[in-house]
């Protein structure tokens, strides 16, 4: 969320964003309003504090001179005090939480490059990389080929386990697996530290990077625990440093995540989201960075960058997408996705699609999870967080099957991915 005094300094700066994502900039009234509520409320707390502290000493005062009934009586008096204190404590507290509800239902002020636009088909083509590739043979999409190269069992795994679930199998495992490895690398040589986190994490850590209208819809919860598998490893990496001080000497922070990740994906979906396209389980290896507020806009260039190269290096066609006010999620100041191509898609028509995501949250995850860095003029600020998806799997093996695939009915390996497949260069179709 927002920090309470930045809305305080600049409430028409943050209702002109708002207005600007199509919101509502009462809110922000709501929130002023509620903050000012709190504010005499906890004066009053405060003086309500310091009358205790006075009886207090006048009832040390009252025993050390042997005046009793003086003493009975402050005492009686100091009870009411407390009882009030109680009470006066509770309603603090509640103006509180209520406050930062509504506060986290404001979103992060936008960039001033965000474009204007009522959904994702408005979002702002930057740049191409790569050539569409043209084929002299109809092609296949995703799911014929991992079908007929014996590489994915959907069938099975709905009967299993539900719909979008599946079973990779055979040069589709290795495929997930270099896919993984060939992002750790990379980034591990570009000086990041890489993490393998935990698949869960409960809500007070998970509310750091998740807007709470998200949990419904977004997150699976187990059940009578507080814990809840993790939609990507963003969110345990962001929550690492959950109530730090940080030294500014430390950063910038520069991780790599590896984890699996569990997205509920609700609503109907076309033939272009089936297969292992959209699914409830995929594999991520992700970037996060922790640096200085002056910093972030050079260190958002520098993971998109990241993860273009990748792609590059894959020979997978993209594009680069500015994420619309219609599209963006309330975290984000500034999002950009690169899109791949797919030539299984539209009826196999091709269509670019989204496969990463690169967003500079500012401090606005940093706030809710309260961490800071020291600056070496001992000033205290909150820290900018980025995230960027470095490489998935299940997504890129759906491209690079439908981008690499052969007149012959074979797929190619991507030479970036040649020294983790076991010396498999083509996939082959097996003989029976």
């Amino acid at each position: 969320m927002l920090d309470i005094n930045f809305v305080r300094e600049n409430p028409d700066v943050i209702k002109a964003s708002e207005e600007k994502r199509g919101h509502d900039p009462k809110l922000v009234d709501t929130v002023l309003k509620l903050d000012t509520q709190w504010k005499k409320e906890l004066k009053t707390m405060q003086e309500l504090n310091h009358k205790r502290n006075l009886v207090s000493e006048e009832i040390n005062k009252a025993k050390k001179s042997s005046q009793s009934s003086l003493a009975n009586k402050k005492i009686k008096e100091m009870r009411e005090v407390i009882d009030t204190i109680k009470a006066q404590e509770d309603k603090v507290a509640a103006l509180l939480t209520e406050r930062n509800t509504v506060l986290k239902q404001v979103g992060n002020v936008l960039h001033e490059s965000v474009p204007k636009g009522k959904d994702d088909s408005e979002n702002v083509e930057l740049r191409k990389w790569g050539k569409i590739p043209k084929f002299d043979f109809p092609i296949k999409d995703h799911i014929e080929l991992g079908l007929e190269l014996d590489l994915i069992d959907l069938d099975t795994a709905a009967k299993n386990s539900g719909a979008r679930f599946y079973y990779l199998k055979n040069e589709a495992v290795l495929l997930s697996q270099a896919l993984q490895r060939f992002a750790m690398d990379k980034i591990r040589e570009k000086g990041y530290t890489l993490v393998q986190t935990p698949f869960m994490l409960n809500r007070a850590a998970l509310e750091g990077g998740v807007n709470l209208s998200e949990f419904e819809d977004t997150i699976y919860k187990i059940e009578n625990e507080d814990l809840y598998l993790i939609a990507t490893s963003e969110h345990p990496l962001i929550a690492l440093k959950k109530d730090e001080l940080i030294n500014e000497s430390d950063l910038p922070i520069q991780l790599c995540g590896v984890s699996a990740c569990f997205r509920k994906e609700l609503g109907t979906h076309g033939r272009d989201d089936k297969g292992i396209f959209r699914v409830h389980q995929f594999n991520k290896v992700e970037q996060i960075i922790y640096c200085l507020p002056e910093e972030s806009p050079m260190y958002f260039d520098m993971l998109q960058a990241n993860a273009e190269d990748l792609f590059k290096e894959l020979e997978l066609p993209f594009r680069v997408v500015n994420i619309c006010t219609g599209d963006i999620g309330n975290k984000q100041s500034l999002q950009y996705d690169i899109e791949a191509w797919f030539p299984g898609q539209k009826d196999k028509k091709g269509a670019y699609r989204e496969v990463t995501s690169c967003s500079n949250c500012l401090d606005y995850q940093a706030v809710t999870l309260n961490t800071r860095v020291k600056g070496k003029d001992g000033v205290k600020r909150y820290v900018h967080l980025l995230n960027n998806t470095a490489l998935t799997d299940t997504r890129p093996i759906a491209a690079i099957l439908e981008n690499f695939q052969t007149a012959k009915g074979t797929v190619k390996i991507p030479k970036a991915l040649w020294p983790y497949m076991s010396g498999i260069k083509e996939i082959k179709k097996k003989s029976k």
